[in-house]
């Protein structure tokens, strides 16, 4: 008997049309598509930013399936099974489909809701596209995970990837619509307070926006992406992380058009090809050992006397951007005007949080998750804990990056510096004062202040680091 129940396409960080395998297998199977997105304990748990941000993607795809005559039915629910099982009885729908998430709790809840919804004989399928690797297809010649970055990359880099898929030319609706959800009711920006409207300018929104931003860096930037990548003050790098992270563009197109640069001579294309295959070493650690977002990912560090109060007068320095140091600082002060980091910035005020003030990395993992509209929790994790020491790097606790010389390194000029500090210039960049826009007013810094002395200087701060190494017995 043909199946004409209808299909709930459930989209979670995978907001956009295009290379999209759980809708096109959906809109190939000829039956009406129900699209749904459900804000469950999950979303609402998110930090300030990242909310916010995962807010006004959803609002941007309703708008793009409403241009392709279908809906996005949304549904608030602590339990996403619950909302599922809701929409069920009042569509009738006879199928579920959605794609991969990878970091623990939404595989316990997917696991949980696929095989509920099984029990029902509902057909309940999940498809990749999160990811070009699924974690559990790459292993060592010993059947093992991979636990350090260049055998990863050696194992992966010459493997077939996909072909991304053209968005559906069709959306088939249902006879009638459930009812949805008002997206303003949930208030997804509420936390943000004042900082939404600062850093709403820097936000680019949706799928086509992050298809430019991918053609704009593929014309303009990858040829000289080997050096322009570590330059903070200048539009060196892709941008592409604050798409990915929502899946408004996949990783499948960012391949694929690397491979398309690299053929043409363009020097950074394998470069760029090595980025993304990064993010794919960080989820394959978080598959594999998901403690990384968590605990120490080197056991032998949980003995280290890290300093643990996120109320530290020092901790609270570095929150504000205001350690005394120019590279640290800027990096802070570009994350509240811009919601994103610079990855070098990211670099420089992890090490100096958690070398110069021996501070736990789990504070800086937690402040990011609040503050980055591109918060990834895969990335985030290993991100930190490589910087920290404790997690996967061929020489961990030795590196203590020194934040004067480095920015003497990347930013000669002080373009990077300047765009960001306004204390104790004469006209500041207007992206300076932005940041006394956004911080929370209670923090009381004004651009007449005068900038701080050191808080810890880049000397003294490596000395106490290595110090604090040479006693314990890694």
């Amino acid at each position: 008997m043909h199946d004409n129940t209808p299909i709930l396409m459930w989209f979670r960080r995978d907001l956009r049309l295009s290379d999209h395998a759980a809708l096109v297998a959906a809109c190939d199977s000829g039956r009406p598509v129900i699209p749904v997105f459900i804000h469950d304990s999950l979303s609402e748990g998110l930090g300030a930013a990242p909310k916010w941000r995962l807010g006004l993607g959803v609002a941007h795809l309703a708008e793009t399936l409403k241009d392709k005559g279908s809906r996005l039915i949304l549904r608030r629910d602590a339990d996403a099974l619950a909302a599922l099982t809701r929409l069920i009885d009042q569509t009738g729908a006879g199928a579920v489909y959605w794609s991969r998430l990878y970091d623990p709790e939404s595989v316990a809840r997917d696991s949980r809701i696929k095989q509920t919804l099984k029990e029902r004989e509902i057909d309940a399928r999940s498809f990749g596209g999160h990811l070009m690797f699924e974690p559990w297809t790459v292993e060592t010649q010993q059947s093992d995970c991979y636990k350090v970055f260049t055998p990863f990359w050696n194992n992966v880099k010459h493997r077939d990837v996909d072909a991304p898929l053209t968005a559906p030319s069709r959306i088939r609706a249902p006879d009638s619509w459930p009812d949805s959800d008002d997206l303003t009711e949930w208030r997804m920006g509420a936390a943000m307070n004042r900082g939404a409207d600062v850093v709403r300018p820097f936000v680019r929104l949706g799928e086509t926006a992050a298809q430019s931003r991918l053609g704009a860096f593929m014309a303009r930037i990858v040829e000289g992406y080997d050096d322009s990548r570590d330059i903070p003050g200048e539009d060196g790098t892709s941008n592409l992380s604050e798409n990915l992270s929502l899946g408004e563009i996949s990783p499948h197109q960012c391949w694929h058009a690397g491979l398309r640069a690299r053929e043409e001579g363009k020097r950074g294309a394998e470069t760029f090809l090595k980025e993304l295959v990064w993010r794919e070493f960080a989820y394959h650690l978080m598959h594999h050992t998901p403690r990384i977002l968590t605990d120490n990912w080197r056991a032998d560090w949980d003995a280290f006397p890290w300093q643990e109060d996120a109320r530290a007068a020092e901790v609270w320095a570095w929150k504000k951007g205001r350690t005394g140091i120019p590279f640290v600082d800027a990096a802070m002060r570009e994350l509240y005007v811009t919601g994103r980091m610079h990855n070098r910035g990211r670099m420089i005020v992890a090490s100096y949080l958690t070398k110069h003030l021996l501070t736990h990395w789990r504070i800086g993992l937690d402040w990011f998750e609040d503050c980055l509209i591109d918060w990834d929790p895969a990335s985030n994790a290993m991100g930190w804990q490589w910087s920290a020491g404790s997690g996967p790097d061929a020489t961990p606790y030795f590196r203590v990056f020194n934040p004067e010389t480095q920015l003497d390194k990347f930013d000669k000029d002080r373009a990077y510096a300047s765009r960001w500090i306004a204390e104790g210039r004469a006209r500041p960049h207007e992206d300076a004062l932005k940041f006394f826009d956004a911080m929370p007013r209670h923090w009381g810094l004004s651009p007449d202040d005068d900038y701080p002395d050191p808080i810890v200087s880049a000397a003294d701060g490596r000395a106490r680091a290595l110090q604090a190494y040479e006693n314990r017995d890694f």
